[in-house]
C-alpha cells in the first residue's frame, strides 16, 4: 500500500544504496539540497507534505535506479535491484578512461582482463564481472564530474535512456545516454552539452556496458 511513510523512507533508502545523504541525493538530482530533509516532510500545521512526481523521477534518473527498483523499496521487496538483494561492499576492478582506452585491459565483450588493474571497494549493485571506471576531465558534466566513480557492468541488457559506457575500435572510451541501438548503429545522448551527440556505425564498436552506479 502507498504511503507516506512509505514513499519518504523509500527515498532514504535509495540515497543509503547508492551511497548519499538524503541532500546528496537531493543535490544530484538538481534539487535545493534541504528537498528531502525530515523537516519537509510535514507542513507547518502537521499534516503530511508529499514528495512530486517530478522529484521522484529526477532521483530515479540521477541514481540510474529503475522504476522497480524504487517501487520496491516501498514496497519493501529487498530483491528489486539489477540482480543483488541489497548494496554490498566489495572490491572491484578500478581504471581510469585514459587507460581504459589504451587496450589490453579488457576482453571483447568488455569484461576486465590482464593485469594494472588497481581495486576499489564500493558499495553497489555489482557482480562479479563488475569493473570501476574513474571519470577524468569535464566531458560528462554536470551529472559526473572528475573522480567520479563509475560501477560498470558488461553484458547487461541496456535499454533507451540507460547510462552507458563505449569504447570503440579505435580507443575512445565515452560513457553517454542510449537513445537507440540497431545492428548497423549506436545512437548515444552527450551528458554534457558542449560536447556533441554521436552516432556510430556498430562495426566501429568495441562494447557497451551499462552505468549501474556512481560515486557522489
Amino acid at each position: 500500500m502507498l504511503s507516506h511513510d512509505r514513499v519518504w523512507a523509500a527515498i532514504d533508502a535509495l540515497a543509503e544504496r547508492y551511497s548519499l545523504s538524503a541532500s546528496g541525493l537531493a543535490r544530484r538530482a538538481g534539487l535545493d539540497s534541504t528537498a528531502f530533509n525530515k523537516s519537509k516532510r510535514l507542513s507547518s500545521d502537521g499534516r503530511p507534505r508529499w514528495p512530486s512526481t517530478e522529484s521522484l523521477a529526477k532521483i530515479i534518473e540521477a541514481t540510474g535506479a529503475s522504476l522497480d527498483e524504487f517501487t520496491g523499496l516501498i514496497e519493501g521487496r529487498a530483491g528489486s535491484s539489477h540482480g543483488a538483494s541489497v548494496a554490498h561492499r566489495r572490491s572491484v576492478p578500478l581504471l581510469g578512461f585514459a587507460q581504459a582506452g589504451a587496450g589490453g585491459f579488457f576482453d571483447d565483450a568488455g569484461f576486465p582482463v590482464g593485469q594494472g588493474w588497481d581495486l576499489v571497494e564500493l558499495p553497489a549493485q555489482s557482480t562479479e564481472s563488475s569493473y570501476a571506471l574513474q571519470v577524468q576531465g569535464d566531458s560528462m558534466l554536470p551529472l559526473y564530474r572528475n573522480g567520479d566513480v563509475l560501477i560498470v557492468e558488461p553484458g547487461a541488457v541496456t535499454r533507451k535512456g540507460d547510462r552507458v559506457v563505449v569504447k570503440t575500435t579505435a580507443g575512445e572510451v565515452m560513457a553517454k545516454v542510449l537513445d537507440r541501438q540497431t545492428v548497423k548503429s549506436i545512437a548515444l545522448v552527450s551528458l554534457n552539452p558542449d560536447h556533441p551527440d554521436r552516432d556510430i556505425p556498430m562495426r566501429d564498436v568495441e562494447w557497451v556496458a551499462r552505468i549501474v552506479w556512481a560515486s557522489q
